[in-house]
């Protein structure tokens, strides 16, 4: 949109449909500005179709904030500094991609003002449906919608209310139920950790059991949250997950967990699959960060773990089934 600069495309869903690989970017923008000014990207809606405006105030004005680069505060109404949402990639040989021209999923209503982030791609009986952070004043959500084509999407509202995102599908039902992974916000007690729950839609949600909680490693002792949809593997389900360290970095571990009962844990890891080291995880928007939401496994064996580099870029790591297992190494 006039007016709109691209600050970063990270954090990747990424899906196989047809001959090619899909991803779905987020894609976090901000405003131009004069320099007496502050201007905020916000999304307008009228009759469920949203659309990008920018909120201009002076930086004069006693009523605006801006003590938290992440935030402008206006007449005690918080805004963020950038508006996410996501766009489709598309490539033939998984590296080099062309990038739609227009948003995939832009805001819809009030329940995603604040932005459309982080989605997640889980093909299901044919169906790809797709879970995102929805964010509003709110806080943040998670919504579904669904697609066959990659051109129009059904959407299915809020499925996991707030605070609650890092959601992860599994791709079939399991004893007659879907399944997910998700990720409630925990303050006062405890911090925050993967559940899991069942589901008979895929809408309503239940038998919520918290699986994996924060280890005092210095790796993930602030959070931990579900990253890209489960693999199914000849020992159980295998999935890669994000944790924050005391330091502020956010880093990749392995889990496993039963094929017949996925809210049974088998094996983690002990120690990282991937950490920021490179330049371009180390420095960017928000730096020290890899995260991933995406993972395409081959029929040979090979995983592409596509994850996004300090909320600014995406980037790629390829590993094996056979690697990944063989990270796991504690009950």
């Amino acid at each position: 949109a006039p007016g709109f600069r691209v600050r970063g495309v990270f954090n990747p869903a990424a899906t196989r449909f047809g001959e090619e690989i899909l991803l779905l970017l987020r894609v976090a923008e901000d405003c131009e500005a004069g320099a007496n000014e502050v201007a905020v990207p916000i999304a307008r809606f009228e009759n469920g179709v949203g659309r990008p405006d920018i909120l201009r105030l002076s930086r004069r004005d006693p009523e605006v904030d801006l003590s938290d680069s992440r935030y402008v505060v206006y007449r005690g109404r918080t805004h963020l500094s950038t508006l996410s949402h996501l766009r489709l990639a598309r490539s033939r040989d998984g590296a080099r991609f062309t990038v739609d021209e227009r948003p995939f999923i832009f805001p819809s209503d009030s329940t995603e003002s604040f932005g459309a982030e982080d989605a997640r791609i889980t093909q299901i009986d044919g169906v790809f449906y797709i879970n995102y952070t929805c964010v509003s004043p709110d806080s943040w959500a998670t919504a579904l919608v669904s697609t066959r084509d990659f051109k129009t999407v059904e959407r299915h509202g809020i499925i996991f209310p707030p605070q609650n995102k890092d959601v992860c599908l599994f791709p079939e039902k399991i004893n007659g139920h879907y399944c997910a992974l998700h990720r409630p916000h925990n303050s006062g007690f405890g911090r925050p950790s993967i559940w899991y729950a069942e589901s008979p839609d895929l809408v309503h949600w239940g038998n919520h059991q918290c699986l994996v909680r924060p280890r005092d490693n210095g790796w993930e002792d602030e959070r931990i949250g579900g990253g890209a949809p489960c693999l199914k593997t000849p020992e159980g389900w295998l999935q890669i997950y994000h944790g924050a360290g005391a330091d502020a970095s956010y880093r990749l571990f392995t889990l496993l967990l039963d094929s017949t009962c996925p809210a049974r844990v088998l094996k983690r890891a002990s120690r990282p699959l991937l950490e920021p080291e490179a330049d371009y995880e180390a420095k960017g928007f928000f730096g020290r960060v890899v995260f991933t939401d995406g993972v395409v496994p081959f029929d040979d064996g090979r995983v592409w773990i596509y994850y996004g580099a300090a909320d600014q870029t995406t980037c790629l790591a390829e590993t094996s089934v056979d690697e990944l297992l063989d990270s796991l190494d504690t009950p």
